[in-house]
């Protein structure tokens, strides 16, 4: 348990603009990872490991993409339990994203919203700090996974959108242990087109020819995830899933790594959180009130699969049944982002203990 109780935090932090806490959170996160200050956040790493993707995750809980855009606190995030953790989105080119302010807490429904919009030091910052954790040499047998998250950036052209992917895998290929492409963000004008058939087929299939020349080259291999919205209707998850699937057999026919996904994104739907405070802000929704949305996704996705396609379920985990509720639904692993702030870093440990418990009930 960490020994400075997030409930004696969280009073202040919510006190304070949003994105003013979340800075003031990273600011310390940052300087408390790779020292002995950080046991003083930290948790202790629930042992459960799992095989997905061709990876080894030392347990099931991980940290969405989005709270550490430029992967300042990889070290400080690795403190407090997770299995793995995705930091990112990030883009080509340095960019602030859109203008202040763009975050709102919804305490009534726990929830965010969030219109960032992809606000990050750009690829060589972003590199360089991923260089400089230290979180692989002090993670012993099985040290905590990364995941690396891009994008592109807000004045690339969708139409141009590939050569900000590629650009981005370019960079992030040698230091990841997995990458998740983001067309799915709400905050990126026109990014989530990028989920149609035509333009999904035509990126999958660039991404791989890519990772295929980068494998080749730095002697690594690096599964790819796709993050894709909840608010897709059946029919579009369904091409989704096809597309995912026929790109997948080629690459494993081609020796190549295959695809996951992960399920999902925040939502633009406000169904959930109408007459509150802030309910009609622009942005991407978090929190509980995508918890079914997420889950919808997750089964369509899963029946449409089958069981050995890599599926990292995320949205709306504040509670440990929430996590096991994932993997009901047909994830493999989950991620939590806006439950850590409204729970701070118990929930991880308590998320994690439930995983490994449900997993152990699990036929074999």
């Amino acid at each position: 348990m960490p020994l400075l109780p997030y409930s004696l935090a969280r009073p202040f932090l919510f006190s304070l603009d949003p994105e003013k806490a979340h800075e003031l959170t990273l600011d310390a996160l940052a300087r408390v990872g790779g020292t002995p200050m950080a046991c003083a956040i930290g948790n202790k790493r629930v042992d459960d490991p799992v095989e997905v993707a061709g990876l080894r995750f030392p347990n099931r809980v991980g940290l969405a993409a989005g709270l550490d855009k430029n992967a300042r606190c990889i070290d400080g995030l690795a403190a407090l339990g997770f299995g793995f953790v995705e930091v990112g989105t990030v883009t080509p080119r340095a960019q602030p994203g859109n203008p202040r302010p763009r975050m709102f807490r919804l305490p009534a429904a726990h929830a965010l919203i969030n219109r960032l919009g992809f606000n990050n030091d750009g690829l060589d910052a972003f590199v360089d700090n991923v260089r400089r954790a230290t979180f692989r040499s002090a993670g012993g047998a099985t040290p905590m996974l990364l995941g690396l998250n891009i994008g592109k950036n807000a004045v690339t052209p969708v139409e141009q959108a590939t050569d900000d992917y590629l650009a981005c895998l370019d960079g992030v290929h040698a230091h990841a242990d997995y990458v998740t492409v983001n067309i799915s963000s709400p905050n990126t004008k026109n990014l989530r087109e990028l989920q149609s058939d035509e333009a999904l087929d035509a990126l999958l299939g660039a991404l791989a020819r890519r990772r295929r020349d980068l494998a080749q080259q730095q002697g690594r291999r690096v599964p790819l995830f796709v993050k894709i919205a909840p608010d897709l209707d059946d029919a579009q998850v369904a091409v989704i899933a096809a597309t995912l699937r026929r790109h997948d057999e080629a690459d494993r026919a081609a020796d190549s790594l295959g695809w996951g996904l992960v399920a999902t994104n925040t939502t633009i739907d406000r169904t959930a959180v109408q007459g509150l405070r802030h309910a009609d802000e622009a942005g991407g929704l978090s929190g509980a009130p995508v918890f079914a949305g997420s889950n919808r996704v997750i089964r369509l996705l899963r029946e449409q699969l089958g069981r050995a396609f890599p599926i990292i379920g995320v949205g709306g985990v504040l509670s440990a049944a929430d996590a096991v509720a994932k993997l009901d639904a047909g994830a493999d692993v989950v991620q939590i982002y806006t439950g850590l702030i409204y729970r701070g870093p118990a929930l991880v440990d308590e998320a994690a203990r439930a995983l490994r418990d449900h997993g152990a009930r699990q036929p074999r």
